[in-house]
């Protein structure tokens, strides 16, 4: 009894999958992100990694937009290499989310966002992507901004001159009370 066994390697029909997998499961990450941080105040990191994310999804094209580029073999095997750390990354952000760890979540988040931004731009080299780095001064300045309308003194008090000004406060206030009872 003979068998012709024939060995197949799994490939995708596609060779432009990893765009759409890689577009697909940022989304996802992303938008789970937003869901356990949407009850506070994001921190300036927070929003650094949410917009990091969005400036990587948007305007994402569809595989067979005119600016997809068609891969080689040794392209496709680096598309490969970075999906295979994303999705090694989204499994550490899985943790993450059951732990409870936002600020691992919040770096996670950039590290995957890294690695679609790396397949977008092998599929789209057109395409001008920020780095984190240029996302994050600018998130910056406006977290900072917005703390500033907040509390807009510009020194930062240390405690004690804070509770001189509490019994200054106090203190007024006693004067002002004796005042009205003479």
């Amino acid at each position: 009894m003979s068998e012709n066994v024939e060995t197949n390697t799994v490939e995708p029909q596609d060779p432009k999958i990893g765009l759409k997998i890689a577009a697909e499961r940022l989304s996802i990450v992303r938008y789970v992100f937003l869901v356990q941080i949407e009850d506070g105040i994001a921190s300036a990191a927070q929003r650094a990694s949410l917009e990091y994310a969005d400036a990587v999804l948007i305007g994402w094209p569809e595989t067979d937009s005119s600016e997809v580029v068609d891969l080689t073999d040794a392209q496709l095997k680096v598309v490969r290499e970075h999906m295979e750390l994303m999705e090694g990354y989204i499994s550490k952000f899985s943790q993450m989310e059951h732990d409870g760890d936002i600020d691992g979540m919040t770096d996670t988040l950039i590290r995957i966002t890294e690695r679609v931004a790396e397949v977008r731009r092998l599929y789209q080299p057109e395409f001008p992507l920020p780095t984190f780095a240029e996302i994050r001064r600018v998130v910056q300045d406006e977290w900072d901004e917005d703390m500033g309308k907040i509390d807009p003194q510009e020194n930062d008090p240390t405690a004690d001159e804070m509770e001189q000004e509490t019994e200054f406060a106090d203190g007024q206030g006693d004067e002002a009370n004796e005042g009205g009872q003479a």
